[in-house]
């Protein structure tokens, strides 16, 4: 039995360090949970005393978001939210903390559940389990797998060229059909975008930990800050026009998908990974997304 236990063991690449990096991910996924849970009251009540905000919120219904308490405290408890992922990513590899926070999923569908006084029927459920069951064969593999190599400089200008990529097709789509753009469509921006901001973060910590700020690591920090701000106002219009455990199911399927396919096929965190574990990688990602299509389609907050 013991040597069993030393033979799996033996396989985990995760150093106990880099392990630290989990549970402080959990924590994120919490904080991220109530504070989203409270950000989509905040914008559920300004839509009731102003009126939905059909063609994307103005300036002038963001500036009645802030004046809304429980969505300020929402704000500050997912900047919280942040501090731990980004805090959990200079413990370990990208493709291992950022989809813990599928957490965060189940903790705000029961919430959700409660507070909008919707039970969640079977199909729903089974959404969300495929949601979590397709995150969490991703991150049992990727801990088993994983590896962090130094990012060089070719990396680092790869991801910021298909980051612009990305940032200029989402763009042009919200400008081009922004009146007939659905929740899904935020969700899966702000998923994107999110996504990247993580990348960025991981690049900027890597870097500094091997002194190597450079004018590239400050090229990388100000495109996280503009990614981030888009990311957010996706994720603002997605409240307004989805249920929240609908928007975290984008941030915590969509978001790390993103963030893993950079770190595997970029960054090369998934290097030495041996051929089984891309099979159960492209199997465990196709459940989770379907799981969000799923989850959009038969969510009780969606229909009718």
């Amino acid at each position: 039995m013991s040597s069993n236990l030393s033979d799996l063991t033996s396989q985990v690449s995760l150093t106990p360090y880099q392990a630290l990096g989990i549970p402080i991910a959990v924590v994120g996924a919490l904080f991220l949970s109530t504070g989203t849970q409270l950000q989509s009251r905040g914008v559920a009540k300004i839509e009731r005393l102003h009126g939905r905000a059909t063609k994307g919120f103005n300036v002038r219904q963001l500036l009645r978001l802030v004046g809304r308490p429980s969505w300020v405290i929402g704000t500050l408890l997912c900047a919280l939210a942040i501090v731990f992922q980004l805090t959990s990513l200079s413990f370990a590899p990208l493709i291992v903390v950022q989809p813990l926070g599928a957490v965060a999923l189940v903790v705000t569908a029961l919430v959700n559940s409660r507070v909008s006084r919707q039970r969640l029927d079977r199909r729903t459920k089974r959404s969300i389990a495929f949601c979590v069951g397709g995150v969490g064969l991703f991150v049992t593999v990727a801990a088993i797998t994983a590896t962090e190599p130094p990012i060089t400089t070719g990396q680092l200008v790869a991801v910021l060229i298909i980051l612009a990529v990305v940032f200029a097709i989402f763009l042009v789509a919200f400008t081009m059909f922004r009146h007939r753009i659905r929740a899904l469509f935020y969700v899966i921006g702000a998923g994107f975008m999110y996504g990247f901001v993580a990348t960025l973060a991981k690049i900027i910590i890597n870097r500094i930990e091997q002194h190597e700020f450079d004018v590239l690591t400050v090229v990388c920090f100000l495109a996280l800050c503009v990614v981030g701000l888009l990311g957010g106002y996706f994720v603002t219009n997605a409240y307004s026009s989805g249920p929240p455990d609908l928007v975290i199911a984008g941030l915590t399927v969509v978001d790390p998908m993103v963030a893993i396919g950079v770190g595997i096929l970029v960054l090369g965190e998934a290097a030495h990974a041996p051929w089984w574990a891309a099979v159960l990688f492209l199997i465990a990602g196709a459940i989770a997304v379907f799981g969000v299509f799923q989850l959009a389609k038969y969510h009780p907050q969606t229909r009718g």
